[in-house]
């Protein structure tokens, strides 16, 4: 027990920072669309395929190359475009550019996912995050062990009686052990998701998650660059008439398809997990991926994105998710600070009955 301590403490103290980080970040990012601060951001969302296909025609006759557009949803009235460049801009829903930039430090919403998502780092910064995690279930479960020894003192509080390491172990022994479900909650699905590998093994269990090919263009058809996209909806309200259309992809590379990615009834994530793919020439379908079809293991999957950032649920999951990020937040940096200055302390007592008071005083 004595080295489970030692573990929590010391890892903790070296590990607090990052897991504060994406604590308060994940917290933030609960509201994201609540604080894209654009004109038009709350307009009442009017599904109208015309007039997506009408801004995508437009969109791909600009000077802009475009890499994708989602469409406006619940919760946020503008469309978002992301330009091949790496720009992007909000349109209102009649086609209007409300906000434009060139980089995603010019968007608190976007460079803040990019932090909690990557810490601004990349691929690397993914895996570390991944790790961060592991580091993350490590404290809960050990920070259950540790707690049940000292039960019999628990008293919840918001903040510890008073700032000394003392008085901050047991604030935080006892904030840990109640909010320890929707945290494992909130790191297990964040690790599946940043680390699809361990996602996989993890559903495994349920199954293999089948991983349909996207389908290659005609040699002849890879550098046509369409303008019309009214039959691309059509097609895809034929196949999937109950789903909403959630995000069209522009080829990211030659031989790519077009992409229309729907949202059926059934699914929980904001932008769907349906995708029909066209033909960029001749707008003719290509092949589709349905979530209906892919299995138990899929299905989970699908439920991970939801379930962490708050997307289900209505206010009552956002609030729940807020608590948590923000108690993570409170129990990594008091963590790092109670440990350090115990550290300091300890030190300084040394120094002292070695030394004397007047030669700590003058160091």
């Amino acid at each position: 027990m004595h080295l489970l301590s030692l573990l929590h403490r010391w890892i903790g103290a070296l590990t607090g920072v990052v897991l504060a980080l994406l604590g308060l970040t994940g917290a933030l990012l609960v509201w994201r669309d609540e604080l894209t601060f654009v004109p038009h951001a709350g307009d009442p969302v009017r599904t109208d395929p015309s007039a997506l296909a009408r801004i995508a025609g437009e969109l791909a006759r600009g000077a802009s190359p475009v890499d994708r557009m989602t469409f406006a949803g619940d919760g946020l009235g503008v469309h978002q475009v992301t330009f091949a460049d790496g720009s992007g801009a909000y349109l209102s829903q009649g086609g209007e550019i409300v906000a434009r930039w060139a980089s995603l430090w010019e968007r608190p919403e976007l460079w803040l996912f990019d932090l909690h998502h990557r810490l601004l780092m990349g691929d690397a910064g993914e895996t570390i995050v991944g790790t961060a995690g592991f580091v993350g279930l490590f404290f809960v479960v050990s920070g259950i062990v540790l707690w049940w020894r000292m039960r019999g003192r628990f008293r919840l509080s918001l903040w510890p009686a008073k700032m000394t390491p003392g008085a901050i172990v047991h604030h935080h022994r006892d904030m840990g052990v109640v909010t320890a479900p929707l945290l494992v909650l909130s790191i297990l699905t964040g690790i599946m998701m940043v680390l699809p590998s361990v996602g996989a093994w993890l559903l495994s269990p349920l199954g293999q998650e089948p991983k349909p090919p996207v389908p290659d263009v005609p040699a002849a058809h890879r550098s046509a660059s369409p303008s019309d996209f009214a039959p691309l909806f059509i097609e895809a309200e034929r196949r999937f008439p109950a789903a909403e259309p959630r995000r069209l992809q522009w080829p990211r590379k030659p031989g790519a398809p077009i992409a229309l990615r729907l949202r059926q009834p059934f699914e929980w994530t904001p932008n769907g997990r349906t995708f029909v793919y066209f033909d960029p020439a001749t707008m003719v379908p290509l092949g589709v991926v349905d979530p209906a079809t892919t299995g138990n293991a899929a299905w989970v999957r699908e439920k991970l994105y939801p379930l962490h950032a708050a997307k289900v649920g209505g206010v009552v999951w956002k609030i729940a998710l807020t608590s948590s990020g923000a108690a993570l937040a409170l129990l990594g940096s008091l963590a790092v600070y109670g440990f350090w200055r115990t550290r300091w302390n300890v030190r300084i007592a040394r120094r002292r009955k070695r030394f004397g008071r007047n030669a700590v005083s003058s160091a």
